[in-house]
């Protein structure tokens, strides 16, 4: 199988290319489309063989639910029972948008859909490309990142490709998102809600509007940590990962500075090609196989729109050994913490530590 192309504009998207994209929806075939965060994987999300396929496709655990994208709040009650107030004052303020609300689950939907769960993960993406492929499929899509499992998620219909070519019926391409790290998840089931998984919605957005909301211990880990069943995407698995190694330094930035630098002559030393994720204002201090700067240290959107574009360039570039840079946990440096220290493993290393860690 070869993976149909359709280029579309992103404001104005050619209806007859999103026709033949929402056809093969209807017809329970694969389509990867862009949202503001990351591209991703479309399935009818009511289609139980169709989702199946997706997981088949993608490599992906069964047990990691993916989310239910729809075009308009009313479609949350047919999928969801018992739609709580909070709801409505959320997907008012932040639909459509970077925020995905897990409720109970309603009997239309097909376990394999929801990972065996009696929850479900249901989000309004803020791009006009997928509502408008939602909309003209007549059906929920059941999307995930678009990538194979445990790869940096994609910003790019090229990224969609580097994984998924041959493996899907077809991509939607409207060039790079825009936000570039996934969606905030954030759990209705429980009180209080529970963000599961940092993404573009910062936390401190929601606290705006929620009078009570925490993060999940899983949202600020260090280590792994154990769990049973994965109530969100992004928090049992391996994910955001290239194919070298990585390891996160944290810590003040002067003596992160000088613990990147030590590290990366200790690994050039033992033969690696190394990699350095820096910022702009630390490049110039660096001296690797390859250097890249995620951006200021002052812009934290930027520095989470580039990410897994840079991620996915190391590995273009035969790196073996990331070493990353943390970045100011505030705003959307959480998601770019979250996705860094999973990336990495929980490979964390501490400026202040004296240890040599090869």
């Amino acid at each position: 199988m070869k993976t149909l192309v359709l280029r579309v504009d992103s404001q104005k998207p050619d209806a007859t290319k999103i026709r033949v994209a929402a056809d093969f929806v209807r017809k329970g075939r694969l389509v990867a489309f862009p949202t503001e965060t990351v591209y991703g994987l479309g399935a009818d999300a009511l289609n139980a063989k169709a989702v199946l396929r997706l997981f088949e496709a993608k490599k992906r655990p069964l047990d990691n639910p993916p989310i239910v994208h729809v075009c308009e709040a009313r479609q949350v009650r047919e999928l969801a029972e018992g739609v709580p107030k909070n709801a409505e004052r959320l997907m008012g303020k932040f639909w459509p948008g970077p925020l995905t609300l897990i409720f109970r689950r309603s009997d239309v939907v097909p376990s394999v859909t929801v990972a065996g769960l009696d929850t479900i993960a249901v989000r309004m993406p803020k791009h006009n490309v997928a509502l408008t492929l939602i909309r003209e499929s007549g059906c929920p899509i059941a999307a995930p990142s678009a990538n194979l499992a445990g790869r940096p998620s994609p910003t790019s219909a090229q990224h969609v490709l580097k994984d998924l070519d041959g493996r899907i019926d077809a991509v939607l391409d409207s060039g790079p998102t825009s936000v570039g790290v996934e969606s905030t998840v954030l759990d209705l089931t429980v009180d209080p809600p529970e963000v599961l998984r940092p993404g573009g919605i910062p936390f401190e957005a929601l606290k705006e509007v929620l009078e009570n909301v925490k993060l999940s211990p899983f949202a600020v880990a260090e280590r792994a940590l154990p769990l049973e069943k994965s109530r969100s995407p992004g928090m049992k698995h391996r994910h955001y990962a290239p194919k070298a190694s990585v390891m996160v330094v944290e810590g003040e930035l002067s003596a992160m500075v000088e613990k990147v630098k030590e590290l990366a002559g200790l690994y050039t030393k033992r033969g690696d090609r190394v990699g350095i994720l820096g910022t702009d204002e630390t490049v110039g201090n660096y001296t690797a196989s390859v250097v890249k700067s995620l951006g200021s240290r002052s812009d934290l959107a930027g520095v989470a729109r580039n990410l897994f574009r840079i991620l996915r360039e190391f590995d273009d570039e035969g790196v073996s050994v990331v070493i990353a840079e943390g970045v100011p946990s505030e705003g959307l440096g959480l998601a770019v913490m979250n996705r860094l220290r999973k990336a990495s493993g929980y490979h964390i290393v501490r400026a202040s530590d004296c240890e040599k860690h090869l």
